[in-house]
């Protein structure tokens, strides 16, 4: 048997009336929201500059091999793209702003924006960003914990497709 104890119905009633302007914030949220916001932040610059360095091999990848890993960069440019969303998203709920400032986004990038003149090179740097972003991912996830469980599960969902990524990268840089 779990040592949670559940509240009764009448104070989770009166306690969703107090602070209604916090949105989804309940009394009930332990994490440090201004820390997890500048988390989302952070992450949410990384998910962009994976964008547009995916979107940069995408147009410039060129030779034999260059069909199979440009459609692998589109397709992660579209799902880093998606990342950003629900990031943005999550920041939004918990009561901040996203930060798209251009000027601040490389700078926030957990990622660098190395774009690579040749195949082996563009590829060798989306590995380098993936392998970035699962390891601060995944020290983000460790440092929420049980504190904020949907922006956790947010987490996972993307390391478990930076992984993807990752995979995908080191499978084409084998075939370079």
């Amino acid at each position: 048997m779990s040592d949670v104890h559940l509240t009764d119905i009448s104070t989770l009633r009166e306690r969703a009336r107090h602070n209604v302007e916090n949105g989804a914030v309940t009394e009930g949220y332990d994490g440090d929201r201004e820390e997890i916001i500048r988390l989302l932040n952070a992450s949410l610059a990384t998910e962009w500059v994976c964008v547009l360095r995916y979107k940069r091999h995408y147009y410039m990848a060129k030779g034999v091999k260059a069909q199979v890993a440009a459609a692998e960069f589109l397709e992660h440019a579209e799902q880093e793209a998606e990342h950003a969303d629900k990031l943005a998203e999550r920041i939004v709920q918990l009561g901040g702003e996203p930060e798209l400032n251009p000027d601040l986004l490389s700078k926030n990038s957990h990622a660098q924006y190395v774009a690579g003149n040749t195949l082996k090179e563009m590829v060798t740097e989306d590995l380098i960003a993936e392998r970035i972003a699962i390891d601060s991912y995944r020290e983000i996830i460790q440092y929420i914990g049980d504190k904020d469980p949907t922006t956790r599960r947010i987490f996972e969902e993307i390391l478990a497709q930076e992984e993807e990524h990752a995979d995908d990268m080191a499978d084409i840089l084998d075939g370079l």
